[in-house]
This record gives C-alpha cells, sequence and structure tokens, in this order.
C-alpha cells in the first residue's frame, strides 16, 4: 500500500489518503515471432512440414512500467499499432510477457474484447458458463445470474445457437452482458463499447457508468473515441509503438494526444 496527497488539499494542509494499487506493471516487455517466406510458392513437402524463410521478430511492448490503483478507471490511447490491444492482453493472462511482472494482487480480472474468450461452436449459452467460469465464479454463482445476463444480451433464441453464427455486435452483446453482471475486480475493455446498434451503445455506456461507480472497481478501457475516455477515465495512458509516451490527467493527455494526430 502506497500512500499518496490528494489533490484537493492545500500543501500546508496536504492530507496523505492510503492507495491501494490492483495493478502493477514493471519493466514489461512482449514480442511476436513471425516467418517471413523467401518465395510465395511452395511445394506439397513445404506446406505440410515447414515453409521455407526467415523468422522476424515484432517487439510490440518495449520495458512498460505503470501502476493502476483500485477503484481507478484509466484510459488507454494510441494510434493504431502502438500495443494497446496487446498489453490489455497481458494484462488479462491471455498472452505471457518475455519479461518483466504484472501483479494484480489477487484480484479478478476480465477482458471485454471482440474474439476474445469465446468458443466458437459452443451456444451463447454455454459461452456464459465457460467464461464464468474462467472469470473464477461457481457454477452456482453462474446459474443465480444467467438469467439476468441472457437479458441484458438481447439475444433472445439466439443464446442457444452456436456464437459462430452471431454478428459482431451480438458478440459484443455477450461479452458485454456476461462481464457486466458478473462483476470481477478489475474490467478491461477493448474498443467493446463501440460496437452494436445506437440502443445496445447507450445501454452499455450506461452500464459502464454504473460499474465503475462501485468505488472498488477499477477499469482500463482501450478506446479511439477521446470523447468516451474524457466522460469515463480520471487518467491516461499514451503508448506510441510499444513505449509509454504519456501518463497523466486525462484533459492534459488527450488534448495533446488528438494535437499529435492532427499530424497523421
Amino acid at each position: 500500500m502506497r500512500l499518496f496527497r490528494s489533490k484537493t488539499e492545500e500543501p500546508e494542509e496536504a492530507v496523505y489518503q492510503a492507495v491501494t494499487p490492483a495493478i502493477t506493471v514493471d519493466n514489461v516487455y512482449l514480442s511476436y515471432r513471425s516467418i517471413v517466406p523467401v518465395s510465395k510458392r511452395y511445394s506439397k513437402v513445404e506446406e505440410g512440414v515447414k515453409r521455407t524463410g526467415r523468422v522476424e521478430h515484432f517487439e510490440a511492448l518495449h520495458g512498460i512500467s505503470f501502476e493502476v490503483a483500485q477503484g481507478e478507471i484509466v484510459g488507454l490511447i494510441g494510434r493504431n499499432g502502438s500495443g494497446k490491444s496487446t498489453l490489455l492482453r497481458v494484462l488479462a493472462g491471455i498472452f505471457e510477457a518475455d519479461r518483466g511482472t504484472v501483479d494484480l494482487h489477487g484480484k479478478t480480472v476480465s477482458l471485454l474484447a471482440l474474439g476474445v474468450g469465446f468458443q466458437k461452436q459452443l451456444s451463447g449459452r454455454e459461452n456464459i458458463y465457460l467464461s464464468g467460469l474462467l472469470m473464477g465464479f461457481s457454477k452456482q454463482r453462474i446459474d443465480k445470474q444467467i438469467d439476468e445476463i441472457i437479458e441484458f444480451s438481447e439475444l433472445g433464441t439466439f443464446i442457444d445457437k452456436p456464437v459462430q453464427t452471431y454478428s459482431s455486435g451480438m458478440q459484443s452483446k455477450l461479452g458485454f452482458a456476461i462481464t457486466a453482471i458478473l462483476k470481477t475486480d478489475i474490467i478491461l475493455v477493448d474498443e467493446v463499447l463501440s460496437v452494436g446498434d445506437s440502443h445496445f451503445k447507450k445501454k452499455s455506456f450506461n452500464k459502464m457508468k454504473e460499474l465503475i461507480a462501485e468505488r472498488n472497481r477499477t477499469v482500463v478501457i482501450v478506446s479511439h473515441n477521446t470523447s468516451t475516455i474524457a466522460e469515463i477515465c480520471e487518467k491516461v495512458i499514451w503508448l506510441h509503438d510499444g513505449d509509454i509516451k504519456m501518463i497523466g490527467p486525462t484533459d492534459e493527455v488527450a488534448d495533446l494526444y488528438e494535437e499529435f494526430m492532427e499530424q497523421y
């Protein structure tokens, strides 16, 4: 537990308040490996065993370090390819860092991102149970809340159809409903608030604000919509080409980011 001075106090009357960390990221590196083919034409043997080529490494995160306090709402911004989604997947435990550590201080975590966490051949209902169990909830807990999840998702009879038949918007609705009802300590959101019909966008945005209002819940949101970030987040982390370019108050960082993006 670390101590920080309240921003609302004058220096001579400063009161130090205890702040409990929810996420501690220390010097995290992560790289991808890909095989670049020497030729686009392969023999049947090469296609069946191994394609000739060279291995290239792309370093997506370069020694990332930061801390998020319990109950803090943090925006993660940066142009495409800056490492935002990769970082969320490292925080969620989907990707393992090459070096460095991520400490969630024993808290439960969920990731809202399209195409992540669902078994496409299973039905929506089956995926609710699978996702809930992976988030650390018991079957009994899921049983109690599954009707509420299904109702919130607005999927109707599609809930018993394979997820592979769902549109991206329907998958977004299911993923958001699971996270909104089965509440974890830490919620990671990757652009999901921008997907779906206008009615569900408004509904999910209001639900996210409701979740955020619970003081102990920690949220990290990736979005290209700076107005959403400005309305929800207290602090912003700006990633650029795998590095942290800036961390600070939302209005300050978002304004500088907007100026930067006008150059592209």
